[in-house]
């Protein structure tokens, strides 16, 4: 891995601060003897030890509740007594406390007897008179209340012991013991001082004192607070007799298989069979590209009986345009590409949405690693390296240009620089929230205004991270060095004078649109002055309407301070830790995005909640990916192939005995409804004719898969809008996953039922439906939606009904005069005309046939009905290119019956088309 060299000194810093954290202490080193609990040492009460402020004052606050978000750690806190929440600000609390402590008279201070409910508190006793916990608060104030230590040791890990739980009965119980590392060598038990949660009390619930007691089968986990430190702890009870070595051989071809049986094996969950190869093509293409695979492709796939045919398939759609197209909106959706936030970035609105889904698609498109591709975002400026502000201007208007590359053109610059100036991610807060959300996936916004409830982050960790944030300018202005240009850009264009915002947008839109090169804004960077120099100097004004100075030093998360004023630009070391091998989070994230899409649920659940608190269900299958993530050079492809080829995503969905309640370890697929674009997309290619379905796989011109923007305000622009909010497509408001639903409802339903949109489809004259008809020899007439269709097609009826009279009455008047010249061939000539003339028309619903004059019609098969209509074949086809597999036997025989019994074959064929597309299988993939 190669970084930049300015970060060489950081990396190595963070790689021993690291090391510190999670190396064990050598063989022969034993650890230092380990300090009694303070539950022991202070019982008595004539202990002479005086407790420390950080490591037992604020830890059995927490542990009592007084800093909790529902008591004084609240933001308003409670009659008037207000600490941090779950304590991080020692100074602030030192301050608060000691307002409420006698240390002349130690008994009468205010917070021992509230405690004691010596005097009314809202909250209720929180100590017992004579408990060590009553013991150490009174010890504490009788040595003087003293604060943190100056310069105090820190916390390197938390030790929780078992590291893992396995129960085998309810009822059955287990005790944690919690050992607190310091830097300064002492190991002391702290399990009386932490706190404790269960992530499921119905697997396993665990008291105050840090007892577990085994529930109902299952896996969770137990997880242990103190201090900054966070430790999860697994509890399994197994869910069948079937677990550890009476666990039966199952296949595992893949490192992937073996850590995912490695877990099932604990938890008595034994896998599903594979899926069938219709199952795993549908599956398969459907998840990498958003498209059903052609009837065509699935008969050559079912009948390939190579062995690797699987990989060969895999490999196949890694390289269609459906997979770059589903994974640049998947990156668009991370990434924030939102209409409603891009309003003011170009002159000409939702260009820019266009432009980003262009810069996405050609890094995809060319399988840039993921590293690189979130370099050209963090890094982004608006101007290329060694561009002038007139350069920039000339090129970037050629894009709005009537002859110029359009969007396309945009993908050609080097950064990606729509990301900060998003009307979303203007303030240095917005910024941290919405990056940890999008690289990081960890939702950091409570450590905003207090400790993030189960994590390690602080408010202090947050403000430090900050500072990565506040020397980028992301609004439209131009930089400062620009300025007079910009001014002297616009006086020269007319009708520009005295004009701002949207008035000023509109006129260079217009100006561009005229191929004008107009003056534009920039997102740009200012280099971070040292404090001591910068002090009587104005920050730029664009800044103070944002974020306000950069600070001289930043801070990574869990990393080391950096000196900002080093580099040129403040976002370079944050970029390099991104992708530093050693950073926890960023593969993690990206990793367990693409394994949720395939999944149903991720490794970690939600995909972006990344906590110490919500541990992997499977901690060595995460750690596995990423690490192969980070040696194959964050290779996407790598990423998928090394998914997809795996037996855990082949398996069939069809539950056994012991994995039926199973959707968290994968042992089985999960069905999942359809992401909206899919959902769309694939209702549309199902109805399409063969050519247009098998070019639906590579065109993608109209597919909604490709709609580049997202957002309110852009509904309705686009025929799929409608359907795609019914169907829950991102918004794209916060980076957070949960702006997209994949979630089922009633209006789902209603509108694959009977919206005019689908119905339409069904009736395309480009329709599956009308090609069936034409090679049938049936008569295709469209089935109305609604009344409104209904009236418009009796409008057009009357109109050919119209002209079919008109063109008659020719034929009728040129065959009275052949007869009259007594021309034969002219005569049999217009006879046949006029024959085929009546066929059309009756074939088009525009007369009806006359029994006697047309018992043989010219053209038999536009007339009528064949004798035999080949109806297995229509239905097979059917369930080929919605269900992308063979009808049973039994399904045959419905469809069969359904059609013969219908009042016309069309109609029988259209309501088991119909049919299928609102079957669940359809529109779930499994």
């Amino acid at each position: 891995m190669q970084f930049h060299k300015s970060f060489a000194p950081l990396a190595t810093l963070f790689t021993t601060l690291l090391a510190a954290v999670t190396t064990p202490l050598p063989a022969d080193e034993p650890a230092a003897p380990v300090t009694a609990s303070a539950a022991q040492r202070f019982a008595a009460a004539d202990v002479a030890e005086v407790p420390d402020f950080q490591k037992h004052i604020v830890p059995l606050l927490g542990k009592l509740g007084c800093n909790g978000r529902a008591c004084h750690g609240s933001f308003q806190g409670r009659d008037g007594f207000r600490l941090s929440l779950f304590g991080y600000d020692f100074a602030t609390d030192h301050d608060e406390l000691y307002g409420r402590v006698d240390t002349e008279t130690a008994t009468q201070s205010l917070i021992l007897q509230k405690g004691l409910m010596e005097i009314q508190h809202e909250g209720g006793q929180r100590l017992k008179p004579g408990s060590w916990e009553h013991l150490l608060m009174l010890r504490w104030v009788q040595a003087g209340a003293p604060p943190r230590v100056p310069d105090p040791p820190a916390l390197l890990k938390l030790e929780v012991t078992p590291a893992e739980i396995l129960f085998t009965a309810t009822g059955q119980q287990q005790p944690l013991t919690a050992i607190a590392v310091w830097s300064n060598g002492v190991r002391e038990d702290v399990t009386a001082l932490c706190r404790f949660q269960t992530n499921d009390d119905q697997i396993a619930d665990i008291t105050q004192h840090g007892l577990v007691t085994a529930a109902e089968p299952g896996d969770t986990h137990v997880v242990a607070f103190y201090d900054s430190a966070v430790v999860p702890v697994p509890v399994i009870r197994p869910v069948t007799p079937q677990y550890g070595d009476k666990y039966p051989q199952v296949a595992a071809p893949t490192k992937i298989d073996e850590l995912v049986v490695q877990k099932l094996r604990k938890i008595g969950v034994v896998q599903s069979e594979t899926c069938t190869d219709a199952e795993f093509l549908r599956r398969a293409s459907l998840d990498v590209t958003g498209t059903l695979p052609t009837p065509a492709e699935i008969r050559e796939f079912l009948a390939d009986q190579s062995p690797d045919k699987r990989a060969r398939k895999i490999d196949q759609l890694l390289e269609r345009p459906g997979y770059v197209a589903w994974w640049t909106t998947k990156i668009c959706d991370i990434t924030g590409n939102s209409d409603d936030k891009l309003n003011n970035v170009t002159p000409v609105q939702a260009e820019a949405s266009k432009q980003w889904y262009e810069w996405v698609e050609k890094r995809v498109r060319e399988n840039m690693p993921w590293d690189r591709i979130v370099e050209g975002i963090v890094m982004a400026n608006s101007r290329n390296p060694g561009e002038t502000y007139q350069q920039y201007c000339e090129n970037v208007s050629k894009l709005y240009h009537k002859d110029g590359p359009g969007a396309s053109g945009y993908a050609e610059r080097q950064g990606l620089a729509h990301f900060w100036a998003r009307q979303n991610f203007q303030t240095s807060e917005d910024r941290v929230i919405a990056f940890a959300y999008t690289f990081l996936g960890t939702r950091i916004q409570c450590a905003q205004c207090h400790k993030h409830p189960f994590d390690q982050w602080t408010q202090d960790d947050f403000k430090q991270f900050e500072g990565f944030f506040k020397a980028t300018v992301g609004r439209q202005n131009a930089r400062p060095d620009a300025k007079a240009d910009y001014e002297k850009m616009l006086a020269e264009l007319s009708g520009t004078e005295g004009l701002k915002g949207n008035d000023l947008r509109r006129v260079l839109a217009e100006q561009l649109a005229k191929g004008a090169t107009v003056p534009l804004g920039e997102v740009y960077t200012t280099k971070v002055q040292a404090r001591a120099a910068a002090r009587n100097r104005p920050a730029p004004a664009a800044q103070r309407r944002g974020s306000g100075p950069a600070p001289a030093t930043a801070k990574i998360l869990a990393g080391p301070v950096v000196d900002l004023t080093a580099f040129a630009d403040a976002r370079q070391p944050l970029m390099d830790w991104l992708r530093s091998p050693e950073n926890p989070l960023f593969a993690k994230a990206f990793v367990n995005r693409v394994w949720a899409s395939y999944f149903n649920v991720g490794i970690v659940q939600p995909a972006d909640d990344l906590n110490l608190a919500n541990p992997p269900v499977n901690a060595p299958l995460l750690d596995y990916l990423a690490k192969g993530f980070i040696e194959h050079q964050f290779d996407m492809k790598w990423l998928h192939r090394e998914i997809l080829n795996s037996r855990t995503y082949q398996l069939s969905w069809i539950p056994n005995s012991t994995n039926r309640q199973d959707e968290r370890n994968f042992s089985r697929a999960v069905p999942r409804r359809l992401p909206a674009e899919i959902a769309w997309d694939i209702m549309m290619q199902a109805s399409l004719s063969t050519e247009k379905n098998s070019e639906f796989v590579t065109a993608l011109d109209k597919r909604a898969l490709s709609i580049p923007g997202s957002g309110l305000r852009q509904r309705n622009r686009n025929p799929a809008d409608y359907a795609l909010t019914v169907f829950g497509r991102s918004i794209r408001e916060s980076n957070c996953d949960c702006d997209r639903s994949d979630e089922p409802s009633l209006l789902q339903t209603i509108f694959v039922q009977n919206d005019g949109q689908v119905l339409s489809m069904l009736d395309s004259q480009d329709g599956w439906l009308a090609e069936t008809c034409k090679q049938n020899g049936l008569q295709f007439t469209r089935k109305s939606s609604d009344d409104a269709a209904a009236a418009q097609q009796a409008r057009a009826r009357t109109q050919l009904k119209t002209r079919f009279k008109e063109q008659l009455k020719k034929l009728e008047d040129q065959l009275a005069a052949a007869e009259q010249k007594q021309s034969a061939r002219q005569i049999e000539s217009l006879k046949t005309q006029i024959r085929k003339l009546r066929d059309q028309a009756i074939a088009r619903g525009v007369i009806e046939a006359d029994p006697q004059q047309d018992s043989q019609p010219a053209d038999a098969t536009a007339a009528t009905a064949p004798a035999q209509l080949n109806t297995d074949t229509i239905i097979t086809d059917a369930w080929l290119r919605t269900l992308s597999r063979l009808p049973t036997d039994a399904e045959l025989q419905t469809a069969r019956t359904w059609i013969s019994e219908s009042k016309d074959p069309v109609e029988g064929i259209r309501g088991v088309l119909w049919a299928l597309l609102n079957t669940r299988e359809f529109i779930v993939n499994h």
